[in-house]
């Protein structure tokens, strides 16, 4: 099991008090952990199934759960279903989550005395196929959570319906800020994956103290993530260095003309110009920004929706050469990720690197829902196990202190958990550098 733990002193100290205290003995909490070496989860190692839950009379429990459990016979596989974008012009940002889910898997196969078993849906980046894959994963009774969605407009469809079906998703790379703010939010819906409150800021910081500009424009093209990422990124420019946005454009996915409007952004000159798109339009753009008129010194940035060697092959070294792009930093500390997960995600994708930047996310996700799932378990007498569907989404939004491959995550009470870190990368000849921060 690949939970990774460092337990200060004083906190061990704490655990040994608190169990004499509760049980009156029993074991204690293992010693500090290396954060590069995976370790068992201590909930599901010191405490049989039947105390995990609420209560040990499955039936009683399941009665009195809102959504009831899904119930794995002795011998059965248990069921994790994903929605992510695997197929199309986007698909290696969700082959990218895939590829990471099921490192997790192959490193944890089990869990609570199951082998577990994929139900992979395409999410389709798109609104629709949000819709499409979460109705296929809540007509499957034995569905007992969901890794996804890719795209945020996609989860923003998913997660209204899953929520309805009492099912938990955790999303590895959604990030538009409407998924976890109050007024929106699904209480079946969290992820590990950043929220673009941060990497917006982010940026505008990078943009405002380390390239020194005051002028900037913007292209989203109206989905979720786009749309709401740019706005970010506009407030905070204009807050963090007084800068002037000269204007705000949008495009349409699957438009293929991009020259009148960076035409008409050129008319002003902006000193930077930000388009957080995905693949197709991001290249696209990029193109058209190189030959319009007055963006001649006009420096181009975007974001983690096209941070992909699928976005540089589409764009071409000359669009690409020199810009910026934000995300989630992979520089993670510990020895885990580069001896251990990597060659593990080479072997299952075929790929010699990751195909974007959110894999390590889906590892975390797969392994903090299995820990939640192995929390609440019930073992019955016939062998039959029973997992309650808001105990489950109760013990996921629970965690704290979870120490992931991305970093230590909490869980608040609308779904961010993620040890939020931002870099910024260039890409200087075919390559993507991570340039910023420093450390």
């Amino acid at each position: 099991m690949q939970k990774y733990m460092r337990w200060s002193a004083a906190l061990f100290v704490l655990m040994l008090v608190l169990a004499a205290c509760q049980s009156g003995g029993g074991s204690s909490p293992s010693a500090s952990l290396d954060a590069s070496e995976p370790a068992e989860s201590e909930a599901a190692e010191s405490q049989p199934a039947e105390s995990q839950s609420a209560g040990g009379d499955p039936t009683a429990v399941c009665e009195a759960d809102e959504f009831g459990c899904v119930e794995i016979a002795e011998g059965d596989l248990l069921e994790l279903g994903t929605a992510l974008v695997i197929t199309g012009e986007n698909e290696s940002l969700g082959l990218d989550s895939q590829y990471g889910a099921e490192v997790a898997r192959e490193m944890r196969p089990e869990i609570a005395g199951h082998e577990v078993e994929f139900n992979h849906q395409d999410d389709g980046c798109a609104t629709e196929g949000g819709t499409a894959a979460a109705n296929a994963l809540a007509s499957e009774e034995s569905i007992v959570a969901v890794i996804g969605t890719s795209c945020s407009s996609a989860g923003i469809a998913a997660a209204e319906i899953l929520s309805g079906e009492g099912i938990m998703l955790v999303s590895p790379s959604n990030t538009a800020p409407s998924l976890t703010s109050e007024e929106s939010h699904q209480p079946f819906y969290a992820r590990t994956a950043h929220n673009d409150k941060i990497q917006g800021a982010a940026m505008a910081q990078f943009v405002c103290e380390e390239l020194q500009l005051t002028t900037a424009a913007t292209i989203d093209d109206g989905s979720a993530y786009a749309d709401q990422l740019a706005a970010v990124f506009v407030e905070e420019f204009q807050s963090q260095c007084d800068g002037t946005i000269t204007s705000e454009e949008a495009v349409t996915v699957g438009q293929e003309d991009m020259g009148p409007v960076l035409e008409s952004i050129g008319t002003d000159s902006p000193e930077f110009l930000y388009f957080p798109v995905f693949v197709a339009e991001g290249a696209l753009i990029a193109q058209a920004a190189r030959e319009a008129t007055g963006l001649e010194e006009t420096i181009i940035g975007a974001a983690d929706g096209v941070f992909s060697p699928d976005f540089l092959a589409a764009a071409g070294e000359d669009a690409t050469e020199g810009m910026y792009l934000s995300g989630p930093d992979l520089a993670f500390s510990g020895d885990f990720y580069e001896a251990d997960f990597l060659p593990a995600y080479r072997e299952i994708s075929g790929e010699d690197d990751p195909t974007s930047v959110f894999h390590a996310h889906a590892f975390d996700a797969y392994n903090m829902l299995a820990d939640a799932i192995e929390e609440v378990a019930i073992q019955g007498d016939d062998g039959t196990t029973y997992i309650p569907r808001t105990a489950l989404k109760d013990a996921f939004f629970a965690m704290s202190d979870y120490e992931g491959v991305t970093g230590t995550l909490t869980c608040d009470e609308f779904g961010d958990c993620a040890d939020a870190r931002i870099s910024v990368s260039q890409v200087e000849g075919g390559e993507f550098n991570r340039i910023w921060p420093e450390e």
